[in-house]
């Protein structure tokens, strides 16, 4: 039983995603770049308009848990102004 004062797995550190391990994967479907969301709770393939799960900071790279993403959050994330990550 987790202490009510411990972080959410999502905000904890330990389950954080290495930037340089971003950098390496790619979209199972297309092969090409993921950006990581907003948030940093998935990785998106524009290409193939998919976004995979992060879960306690392993992302599920597989079609039967991504989401589609649409044409307008596809738009949005092309224009968005590079980050960090």
């Amino acid at each position: 039983m987790m202490p009510s004062d411990a972080p959410p797995p999502e905000g904890n550190p330990r389950y954080r995603l290495d930037p340089r391990t971003i950098e390496m994967l790619v979209c199972p479907v297309t092969k090409t770049r993921l950006t990581l969301s907003a948030d940093g709770t998935e990785l998106i393939s524009i290409v193939a308009r998919y976004a995979f799960p992060i879960r306690k900071g392993v992302p599920l790279l597989v079609i039967d848990a991504a989401r589609r993403i649409d044409e307008d959050e596809a738009e949005a994330l092309r224009t968005r102004p590079a980050s960090g990550n």
